[in-house]
């Protein structure tokens, strides 16, 4: 896990950087769960709650992570927390969003999230291309793809790539889901976030059978190219096996193959206007 930094440790300089704008803050809480940053503080402050989200800067990945979480708010608006503020001071670069109160999603079954977290997901199949360079999902997945399968994961959608749990927010005032945390985007089929959220549903114990069910809510899904969904499923699985080993791979594997099974030939029955 990353290390945590505590409010009272950051240097002097950036804390009255973040004060000069926020007011004087009267507490600050540490978030433990998730997110790749060595500051993750929910910040009681003069002028309101936020939440801070910051980075060293000597650590290269987590700033490029953040100034690309910092180009994309504008586009990801209402569905990811919008940034308030921006603070660079005593040698760290930090973000600070507008809190969301609430819980990370449950995903498991019988879940009273699903339909939030699915109606988000809807709104993200229409997000615009944001004006700055974002990799082509098939550009990340090259090293693990077949000849003629990157054609196939060709596609104008932008994608989060990783709506695990602690990455979705339930508000606990207005039952609404935000997705957070959109540090590695990509460009692609609308179908992708939809198959990684329903790996996600199978890792919280939902069965194959119910998290394909929940697939079939998203056109995109229902009419997505069968080739192009098996070179994705073939392409993660042969990247975390390299990542971690066959055997420690297979559970995660086990959950993309199942992506496999869904009957696009009964959906086409169901959707005559398919074209």
């Amino acid at each position: 896990m990353i290390e945590r930094i505590e409010w009272d440790d950051l240097p002097g300089e950036f804390r009255t950087a973040v004060e000069d704008r926020t007011g004087a803050v009267a507490a600050a809480e540490t978030v433990a769960e998730g997110l790749n940053c060595a500051v993750a503080l929910i910040l009681t402050t003069a002028n309101g709650t936020l939440f801070l989200r910051g980075v060293r800067h000597s650590d290269v990945d987590g700033m490029a992570a953040l100034r690309c979480e910092e180009q994309i708010n504008p586009t990801v608006g209402g569905i990811s927390p919008t940034i308030r503020h921006r603070f660079d001071a005593g040698g760290w670069l930090a973000l600070a969003f507008t809190h969301v109160p609430g819980q990370h999603a449950d995903l498991g079954p019988g879940s009273a999230d699903m339909d939030a977290v699915t109606f988000t997901l809807q709104r993200m199949q229409n997000l615009p291309t944001p004006g700055f360079p974002i990799p082509q999902l098939a550009d990340r997945l090259e090293d693990f793809l077949e000849p003629g399968e990157a054609e196939r994961l060709a596609g104008t959608c932008l994608l989060h790539t990783d709506t695990n749990p602690h990455n979705i927010l339930i508000n606990s005032d207005a039952g609404k889901a935000y997705v957070v945390d959109w540090a590695m985007p990509a460009i692609g089929p609308a179908w992708v976030d939809p198959a990684y959220t329903a790996v996600r549903l199978m890792e919280c114990e939902q069965s194959p059978t119910e998290a394909l069910a929940w697939l079939g809510n998203f056109t995109s899904w229902r009419e997505a190219d069968e080739q192009a969904v098996r070179a994705f499923v073939m392409a993660t699985c042969r990247h975390w096996t390299a990542a971690v080993g066959e055997k420690d791979a297979e559970p995660s594997n086990r959950r993309f193959r199942y992506l496999l099974a869904y009957d696009w030939a009964a959906a086409t029955r169901k959707s005559p206007s398919r074209q």
